[in-house]
């Protein structure tokens, strides 16, 4: 927790101010039961109405001090908590943007999710209460005894034993609770975990008709989540009770020895009800205080989860300095001697690939599954760090360029084409934020995505959902090849990015394209043939190596893989005729 707090230096006068504002309170607070013993003793018994009017003023006055003190204690607080936990949930969400996928595959989507919502929202709430509920507790509970020795020594220190008594012994009880918390804590994130997966999964799960299974594996999830939140509920339901008893048996010692004391004339009423009015003050807000002590250990290890995220060191970073491509080199890429494996795997998923594509060329990626293909274009934007071998983009090393600087360089079309909830023209413009609408409908002309646009009655204005799951998938993908267009990159890399488009579509965006991209490099990693024959070189792999390297007709005759997925999709006039149309 002690590491989170420098997210709080910039709002520290506010918590300072509350602080101060807690104190006001807290004194109001423990004053005012003096000013009853005087209104029971000077005015009440000898019968002095003024003096009852005057002390009853003083005392609206204490009260009407206090409640602005707390007001504004309450206001300041929640300004300087809620803005410490926005700044803490901004620092966590621009950490975890800096992640390559392998780093965020560590920790897990389900996971950096609760940690930038609820384990920040926990840490809110705890700190709100240590600064309004648990603070106060020693303030009173000094100022209080002090007060009370000062009313009456010998009643003063019976009431700091009693005090002292409850405390310990509620200390003892809610102590059990904490490692309680910290399971509970671990229970939720399984808990949220599988709710994710079934949410997300729905698909699968139906299809398959494991509905049954979830259920169990949730109920599971859920009996353990409530037998520990059972078990926490038993420890409140004997701490509340047990604490009450002891605050009235409090009272009754202190009743007991005050009515003693006063028939024997060395006390007054008044000082009786003071004294008892500082043990149930003091008492409350203990107990509040004990309450807040057995939520820490939660608050606790989310801040250590929140940590985890901050101070994780992202595997991929950007160089001190960041290079300055050649001046004779533009929408250049070269693979140098390129070897990767995926971290934690035994085997290479490529080995030793080299290729260079120039400006207007056009090269593609084949193979069979699992060969590598997309491993490839996700190396181009750095997602992944290589282990052996250069990958350069105009001469450069992309370990030298900064992140952005490099991605700037690069549209990118995934396998699966995402989509943000939004608009269809907000989609396209996430690749060139300040796209003129010119701009939007021209690049989605090109990827063959205006047709369907133009049907639609809002066309570019028209609602996207999260994922675009209220799009078919070759329209997710028309939209995501024109976001890719809009910047106007130096090189394009298309991850199979044609696969839900037919086979007329397929040829109508090639054509387009061909005049598009004619100054930039494209690479397209396809699983059919008919979408890269007539591409400038064609690499064909298999288990991570170039067993192939040139051209359709060239392929055709001198690489067997490439002719065996050849001969699996064309038709035989096609395969004898080399796949010309």
């Amino acid at each position: 927790m002690k590491k989170l707090l420098r997210f709080m230096r910039p709002h520290r006068w506010l918590l300072m101010g509350a602080i101060l504002c807690v104190v006001i309170n807290n004194f109001t607070v423990l004053y005012l039961p003096n000013i009853v013993s005087q209104v029971i003793d000077d005015g009440a018994l000898s019968g002095d109405a003024g003096q009852i009017y005057r002390l009853g003023l003083r005392m609206l006055l204490v009260a009407v001090v206090g409640g602005i003190a707390y007001l504004l204690s309450v206001t300041l607080a929640s300004k300087a908590i809620s803005r410490f936990a926005r700044d803490v949930r901004r620092a966590a969400f621009v950490k975890v943007q800096d992640y390559s996928l392998d780093d965020m595959q560590k920790f897990g989507t389900s996971s950096l999710v609760i940690r930038c919502t609820n384990d920040i929202a926990v840490i809110q709430r705890s700190a709100l209460m240590v600064i309004l509920q648990m603070l106060p507790a020693p303030i009173m509970a000094i100022v209080g005894i002090a007060m009370g020795i000062q009313t009456e020594p010998m009643m003063g220190l019976l009431m700091a034993v009693i005090i002292a008594a409850v405390f310990l012994i509620a200390y003892g009880i809610g102590s059990r609770a904490v490692p309680l918390f910290r399971r509970l804590q671990v229970k939720m994130d399984n808990m949220t975990r599988i709710l994710r997966e079934v949410f997300t999964g729905v698909r699968v799960i139906r299809a398959f008709n494991r509905q049954q299974y979830e259920n169990r594996r949730f109920g599971t999830a859920a009996t353990e989540y409530w037998d520990i939140s059972v078990r926490t509920g038993k420890v409140f339901a004997i701490l509340l009770p047990t604490l009450t008893l002891l605050t009235n048996l409090g009272i009754v010692v202190i009743l007991w020895f005050g009515g003693v004391e006063t028939s024997r004339g060395t006390m007054e009423i008044g000082q009786i009800f003071a004294l008892i009015e500082y043990l149930a003050v003091i008492l409350f807000t203990g107990i509040m205080a004990i309450l807040v002590y057995i939520e820490l250990p939660r608050a606790s290890s989310c801040a250590q989860r929140i940590n985890e995220v901050l101070e994780y060191t992202p595997e991929i970073q950007d160089r001190a300095s960041a290079a300055l491509p050649a001046a004779n080199l533009r929408a250049h890429l070269e693979f140098r001697h390129v070897t990767f494996r995926y971290p934690g795997a035994e085997e290479a998923v490529l080995s030793d690939l080299s290729f260079t594509s120039k400006a207007g060329e056009t090269t593609a990626i084949i193979g069979g599954t699992g060969s590598g293909k997309s491993t490839v274009a996700n190396l181009i934007p750095r997602f992944f760090e290589i282990q052996e071998g250069e990958i350069l983009i105009d001469g450069i090393n992309i370990q030298d360029y900064a992140q952005k600087q490099l991605r700037d360089k690069i549209g990118f079309v995934p396998q699966r084409a995402f989509l943000f909830r939004g608009t269809i023209a907000d989609n396209i413009r996430y690749g060139k934020e300040d796209a003129t609408d010119g701009e939007v409908e021209y690049a989605a002309t090109v990827a063959q995505a205006h047709a369907f646009i133009s049907e639609k009655p809002e066309q570019y204005q028209s609602f996207v959902a999260q994922g675009g799951t209220n799009l078919s998938g070759g329209q997710r993908q028309r939209v995501a090849i024109a976001r890719a267009l809009v910047r106007k990159p130096e090189i394009y890399v298309f991850d199979d990015s044609f696969s839900a488009l037919d086979f007329k579509t397929d040829a109508m965006l090639r054509a387009a394209l061909r005049k598009e991209v004619k100054d930039a490099t494209v690479v397209i990693v396809a699983q059919r043939v008919s979408t890269i024959m007539d591409a400038d070189r064609i690499i064909v792999l298999d288990n991570g190596r170039a067993v192939g390297v040139g051209t359709h007709q060239e392929l055709m005759k001198n690489c067997p893989v490439y002719q065996q997925i050849a001969a699996s999709q064309l038709s035989e006039s096609e395969f004898a005729g080399g796949g010309e149309s």
